[in-house]
């Protein structure tokens, strides 16, 4: 196989970004006179979009459009107090700069660009497509297929990489291959990788 293009995940794939997001929750949760959650609680609900994370870190019921727009705006203030990239990331993308690189992630797109462009990272990738940018978010194939479109790659001919069971069934039904991030905050939930990788240096000497 050929490989062509290599489409990234956000969230702990390029970026460890688990310190803010479970920051932003809990200020949330105090706006709403909720007492705070443990981060590692936070962390496990997310991947699957913002809409799922609050369903998931507020009580049953409470969620509602308005609340999802506070969340935002407590995270779109405060997005990179603790990110950072992953060590080995950023030699990747120098390495593979001269291939097509995307970004598809769950988060919302103004948020997604947000971050990258406070990590230094968004030049590196010709789209990023995110939770919002399409009718359908991961594990849906739309926006892998869009980006591998938008990038003139056949999909089958892209990696996506990816810390979530959102990412590999994303790329099993856009029939992509698949990268595997053990080291994010992700759960594979049983679903086959094509690769995994236990830290982003091994990336280079995976794909080299």
């Amino acid at each position: 196989m050929a490989i062509e293009a290599f489409l990234f995940d956000l969230d702990g794939t390029l970026v460890d970004s688990s310190r803010d997001l479970a920051a932003a929750v809990n200020r949330l949760r105090r706006h709403l006179d909720l007492p705070e959650l443990p981060a590692a609680t936070v962390l496990g609900y997310v991947g699957d979009g913002a809409t799922n994370l609050l369903r998931r870190a507020l009580p049953a019921g409470m969620f509602n459009q308005r609340i999802l727009q506070q969340f935002m705006d407590i995270y779109a203030a405060d997005i990179c107090v603790y990110s950072y990239i992953y060590p080995g990331v950023e030699n990747f993308l120098q390495r593979h700069y001269h291939k097509p690189l995307a970004v598809v992630s769950n988060k919302p797109l103004r948020l997604a660009e947000a971050l990258l462009e406070a990590l230094k990272l968004r030049h590196y990738f010709t789209v990023v497509v995110g939770g919002d940018s399409l009718p359908h978010k991961k594990p849906h194939p739309a926006p892998l297929l869009y980006a591998a479109d938008t990038i003139n790659v056949v999909a089958g001919n892209c990696v996506m990489i990816g810390d979530h069971h959102t990412d590999l069934r994303g790329a099993a039904a856009a029939g992509c291959p698949s990268c595997f991030c053990r080291y994010g905050f992700g759960v594979s939930d049983g679903v086959a990788a094509t690769w995994q990788v236990d830290s982003a240096d091994e990336l280079e000497k995976l794909f080299p």
